[in-house]
């Protein structure tokens, strides 16, 4: 019977370990994320368009830094 308990324990221990340490942070990866998704889209046989469209990704896809220094508004 305490052997039984002790798997149990153990067990559970090891799940919450699990579930703990899988935790991933997506936020910092979601900057590079959108710009090579959106850079992938702009092959072009133009090279004026395809700088300008690689200008658009990059605008649309950097931070907004009037948020991030607290000047919404």
């Amino acid at each position: 019977m305490a052997m039984a308990k002790r798997t149990e324990v153990l067990l559970l221990a090891v799940l919450i370990l699990t579930a703990v340490f899988s935790r991933t942070d997506v936020a910092e990866s979601i900057g590079v994320d959108c710009y090579d998704a959106c850079s992938t889209g702009c092959v072009q046989p133009n090279a004026r368009l395809m700088a300008r469209c690689d200008r658009k990704c990059q605008i649309k896809c950097e931070p907004d830094l009037s948020v991030a220094e607290g000047n919404v508004g």
